[in-house]
């Protein structure tokens, strides 16, 4: 059974389409894929644990210019359903 996206998280492919409230992460192991997700998440304590992994892992810098979460998109759109729930 493949896992649904959220309405409220999304792939997206381009700079300029994030919403106001929105901001972009990059995901993945190897291949990295960007997604749009609420604002809102950086206050939630799970999201805030995957971001200090990240932290760990990469560092502010990486040559992705942004923030990137090394896991799983599976997991990463699995762990962001839930926030909203």
């Amino acid at each position: 059974m493949a896992i649904r996206m959220p309405r409220m998280i999304k792939k997206s492919s381009t700079c300029g389409d994030i919403p106001k409230g929105h901001f972009a992460v990059y995901v993945g192991e190897k291949q990295k894929k960007r997604f749009v997700i609420p604002i809102s998440f950086l206050s939630e304590p799970v999201f805030q644990d995957l971001l200090s992994q990240a932290e760990e892992e990469f560092g502010f810098d990486h040559p992705m210019g942004g923030v990137t979460i090394p896991c799983t998109e599976d997991l990463f759109i699995n762990l962001t359903s839930r926030l909203r729930k």
